[in-house]
């Protein structure tokens, strides 16, 4: 193929329902992704399977094949989907049921990539050495093993790409990079070899931009955003990538939106690190060599990227309990609405000590004055006409973390005038999983590809 269109119609799981069959229906792509994981996903994805041995993948996913299948095999499109989660096995099986209600069995390939989930093997891993030590405290994951929820590796494009060799319409997958769903496409289509860094890094990077689905295509864009048309109606975006490693990005016409070079800036800057050293499974991508063009109306071609050999691990996100927390919330009218909502926050935390209650944290924000910028806001108006206070405790305790929730309320009557709501009601007591990111050789894990028909 000389060249492959490849849309991005979710970009975490909870994004519009309606993109990808937006996509799927208003022109021409050759491939449709599809990111619904994120690092607390995983760990949400765990606790729905302990519950029910059927659940544990992305159930949006199955009902979105549901509406576009008919599109996706008629006009020859392949999807490919983290929406596999930690049970790759039932989402495939799920799809499978649709494909044969639909009456297409026999039609369409489903390929599954597994054996990104480690939870079974962990306390084998580091049995054998693998430290599994925080990236970012050097502690080894020994000391919290007891709280793990979720340990997942993240795999690269290669697999992915393995899949589509074998004949896969619809490619589902677990932890998979977010810009592996797009590379893969690109080295299955222009059989890229596995040393083309510079190759592959173009593609690394074209999956980059557009894994935020409509980020990069004019929504939450800082830039210029009353101007903005249509956000209503807003296009997601489309890659058109070439075999020789330059790309536009785009999206359908007619659709609202805009791609600049302006709006693609604000989304390379995320989640990058170091621009230099972009680190996948697949390679090391530099973003200090992109060269950007404003290519014609809603088109920005890239060109330039180089790239280097990919290191000899994988990163791998692991979640674990780290006790408990609630938070809430109450708003204060004008006149003197912060001094109000500060004299609360001291009777509560006054009230909290008499208790004998002890957090590991309270944090207390003033919604309206600073709880976006800190420090940064500086002093508000006196002439503020609501500020919501909000307060959160944390603590290993659930006990103590429950007695908090009880000592809101009272303030509505007992504390500084003009509450004008219990915003939310009492505050949850809610569980913190908080995520451990480590590395682990390549060598320790492989993942398993497979492909099944109705």
């Amino acid at each position: 193929m000389k060249k492959v269109r490849i849309a991005n119609g979710q970009g975490f799981w909870g994004d519009s329902l309606e993109a990808p069959v937006e996509l799927v229906r208003r022109g021409p792509i050759h491939y449709l992704t599809l990111d619904y994981l994120a690092e607390v996903t995983m760990s949400i994805m765990q606790k729905q399977r302990a519950r029910d041995p059927r659940a544990g993948y992305a159930r949006d996913f199955v009902g979105l094949i549901e509406r576009v299948l008919p599109d996706v095999v008629e006009k020859e499109i392949t999807v490919i989907a983290n929406a596999g989660g930690v049970n790759c096995d039932a989402c495939r099986d799920a799809l499978l049921g649709v494909v044969k209600r639909q009456g297409y069995g026999g039609r369409v390939k489903v390929g599954v990539v597994a054996g990104d989930d480690i939870m079974d093997r962990l306390d084998r891993l580091i049995e054998r050495g693998n430290t599994l030590e925080n990236m970012d405290t050097g502690q080894p994951l020994a000391e919290v093993r007891s709280r793990v929820q979720s340990a997942n590796v993240y795999f690269g494009a290669r697999p992915v790409a393995e899949a589509l060799g074998k004949g896969a319409r619809i490619v589902i997958t677990g932890r998979c990079t977010d810009s592996g769903l797009t590379l893969a496409p690109m080295i299955h289509e222009f059989n890229w070899p596995a040393d083309a860094w510079d190759l592959l890094a173009a593609g690394t990077i074209a999956g980059h931009t557009i894994e935020c689905g409509a980020q990069c295509t004019g929504g939450n864009c800082l830039i210029d955003w009353e101007t903005i048309p249509n956000l209503a109606d807003i296009g997601y975006p489309i890659v058109e990538a070439g075999p020789e490693g330059s790309f536009v990005i785009t999206k359908h016409e007619g659709t609202g939106g805009r791609v600049t070079v302006a709006s693609i800036k604000e989304q390379l800057v995320y989640e990058m690190g170091d621009p230099r050293e972009y680190i996948t499974p697949d390679c090391i991508a530099d973003f200090t060599t992109i060269k950007l063009e404003q290519e014609g109306p809603d088109r920005v071609r890239f060109s330039g990227v180089k790239g280097r050999p990919a290191t000899a691990m994988y990163k791998v996100s692991v979640s674990y309990s780290a006790g408990f927390k609630a938070i809430g919330s109450l708003v204060y009218a004008w006149p003197d609405a912060y001094k109000k909502a500060r004299a609360a926050d001291g009777v509560l935390r006054e009230r909290l000590e008499r208790l004998g209650l002890k957090f590991d944290e309270v944090l207390t924000e003033f919604v309206g004055v600073d709880a976006c910028h800190g420090p940064l806001s500086g002093e508000p108006s006196p002439d503020l006409a609501e500020v919501a206070l909000r307060i959160g405790v944390r603590s290993d305790d659930k006990a103590t973390v429950e007695r908090f929730t009880r000592e809101m309320a009272p303030l509505v009557l007992n504390g500084p005038p003009t509450v004008t709501g219990f915003a939310g009601g009492r505050p949850k007591v809610e569980e913190i999983v908080a995520y451990w990111p480590a590395l682990i050789n390549k060598s320790e894990v492989a993942p398993q590809v497979s492909i099944s028909e109705a």
